[in-house]
């Protein structure tokens, strides 16, 4: 078992920045790769950002290409989400996801690929 928790959720003002970090323990597997999404209320949950377990490749969400950042250090753990220019439209819960035993530079924006999920942390923007 995977377990993994996240951090540095919070209320800021619309333009206003966060950083979430993603830490995993438990079951060691080679390689993983990561994920966030994240699920406003009445609404269905949405990838945001995803990183290679190399570190290298990333792919975001077009919602918020250009202000949020994916990043990993060479520890690989744990993993962060830098977000800028925060809109009260970003508000929402935010989730990280984690698949072992990947290849290096792969991609996953589906949340069907992930094998274990954070609890949550809640972001709130005002407007």
């Amino acid at each position: 078992q995977v377990r993994l928790v996240e951090s540095g959720g919070g209320l800021v003002q619309a333009g206003g920045s966060l950083r979430l970090s993603c830490a995993a323990s438990g079951r060691t597997f080679s390689t993983y790769a990561m994920g966030w999404f994240r699920q406003a209320p009445g609404k269905e949950r949405e990838f945001v950002a995803a990183i290679s377990w190399s570190g290298d490749n990333t792919y975001y969400a077009d919602s918020v290409k250009g202000r949020f950042t994916i990043s990993r250090d060479n520890a690989k753990n744990p993993v962060y989400l830098q977000m800028n220019s925060l809109k009260p439209e970003d508000s929402a819960v935010y989730y990280c996801a984690f698949k072992g035993g990947v290849y290096s530079y792969s991609l996953y924006p589906s949340s069907r690929s992930y094998d274990y999920w954070g609890q949550g942390t809640q972001v709130t923007v005002s407007s």
